[in-house]
């Protein structure tokens, strides 16, 4: 099984494509597209969206899991990142991709078992649980392999069923 997690965002969106095989986590490839703030919303959701169909393209996943918008801090973000995470549903829905969504709370506690964990324990728990020499350095990304996984640990709680 490949899966593709997703952190979205318009700033950054972190990326990650982990294999499953016989039942090892392994990263086969993990980064983010970074778009310039100094172009308009529009430009950015573009490069967001050819960026993503690329990473489809040539990874192929099976499936996918993407961070869910239940709460924002900052309510000027809150409106960007919500049409960045748009256009990628609807790219993974036009390559017809099984997708997973998960709030920050679901995938810390699928993760850790804590709901509540810090960004610290949950990479802490990632590395233990992927096969990679090191972990990426951006949180957006790490964040990405989490989503991942917390994709597989509920397709395997769900008995090979996750609903989109």
């Amino acid at each position: 099984m490949r899966i593709l997690g997703i952190d979205p965002g318009l700033a950054i969106v972190g990326y990650s494509i982990v294999d499953i095989i016989d039942d090892k986590t392994i990263l086969t490839a993990s980064g983010s597209i970074q778009t310039d703030k100094n172009k308009s919303d529009a430009a950015r959701l573009l490069e967001i969206q050819k960026d993503i169909t690329t990473i489809i393209e040539k990874y192929k996943p099976d499936c996918a899991g993407i961070e869910k918008l239940f709460y924002f801090k900052n309510q000027k973000t809150v409106i960007p990142v919500a049409e960045a995470r748009g256009v990628i549903l609807a790219i993974l829905e036009e390559f017809n991709i099984p997708i997973g969504e998960y709030t920050p709370i679901e995938v810390k506690q699928m993760i850790t078992g804590y709901g509540r964990a810090s960004k610290e324990e949950v990479a802490n728990i990632v590395s233990k649980s992927i096969e990679c020499k090191t972990l990426p350095k951006l949180d957006d990304t790490v964040d990405s392999i989490a989503i991942a996984l917390c994709y597989y640990r509920n397709y395997k709680t769900l008995g090979g069923n996750n609903d989109r």
